[in-house]
């Protein structure tokens, strides 16, 4: 069993960096417990990356590269997981600005690779299909809004087309989300951030599931952060909680786990 000696006053609302070694120690030894197969799945709670930082030096962004650099695996991806809807972003936590610098050929396969697998793995769909979107709107438009869908997205696509995988795209992103649109893919991989993330909090904000794939074990967590604004108050909404352990579950079934 881990033993900390807390120390300072507890305020609901207030991070105390002084519990940051607790924090960190235990999602250590979550990894330990589905990695020994004592368990059959992750799913973590929302963590306060600044007092983690400020009480134990916390060198990672956020709990996806902490699970990532525990299980040994270079390269992870975040999917939003909803019942309407499925979607993962190729970069996440940059700036706008950076964003065309940031995507490249590489990344983009290896997402869409990754994203493909733990479909069929993790959510039984024996035959996965994917739409992608393009970086700019209208999808580049023919090259005169951007050309990054005809020199970086299309090749791709092609290229992994050829092995077999049913994508569609380029496509203009702001026609992807509409229900009749989703009706055609079981997930959809997205350039950047907020073209991920708002239609899935959209569709469903309070039900949504933060799902790191490419690992060798089942790892969900509630789609928000620590509402410190309203801890202690009685009001939060476990519903993206619930949906959390409800997706592990699932996935880890679909694993055999």
């Amino acid at each position: 069993m881990l033993r900390h000696d807390f120390t300072g006053v507890l305020t609901p609302g207030r991070p105390n960096p002084t519990h940051a070694q607790g924090v960190i120690d235990v999602i250590a030894r979550g990894v330990d417990l589905v990695r020994e197969g004592a368990a059959s799945a992750l799913c973590t709670g929302p963590i306060h990356k600044q007092a983690l930082q400020e009480g134990a030096g916390f060198a990672y962004p956020g709990h996806t590269e902490y699970l990532a650099a525990l299980a040994g695996v270079e390269r992870v991806v975040m999917m939003l997981a909803s019942d309407p809807l499925r979607v993962v972003p190729v970069t996440i936590h940059i700036p706008l600005r950076d964003v065309p610098g940031a995507l490249t050929a590489e990344g983009l396969e290896h997402t869409i690779r990754i994203t493909h697998a733990a479909l069929i793995t993790d959510f039984a769909i024996t035959a996965p299909r994917l739409a992608v979107a393009g970086l700019n709107p209208h999808a580049g438009e023919g090259g005169r809004m951007g050309r990054e869908e005809i020199e970086l997205i299309a090749p791709v696509l092609d290229r992994l087309r050829a092995e077999g995988m049913a994508i569609r795209g380029p496509l203009a992103a702001d026609t992807m989300f509409h229900a009749a649109a989703r009706a055609g893919y079981d997930a959809a991989i997205a350039m950047y951030h907020d073209q991920a993330l708002i239609p899935v909090k959209t569709l469903a904000f309070d039900s949504g599931v933060n799902v790191t794939l490419g690992l060798p074990f089942v790892r969900t967590s509630p789609d928000h952060g620590t509402a410190l604004d309203i801890a202690g108050r009685g009001v939060a909404d476990p519903g993206s909680l619930i949906a959390a352990l409800r997706m592990a579950a699932r996935m880890a079934a679909a694993r055999g786990s």
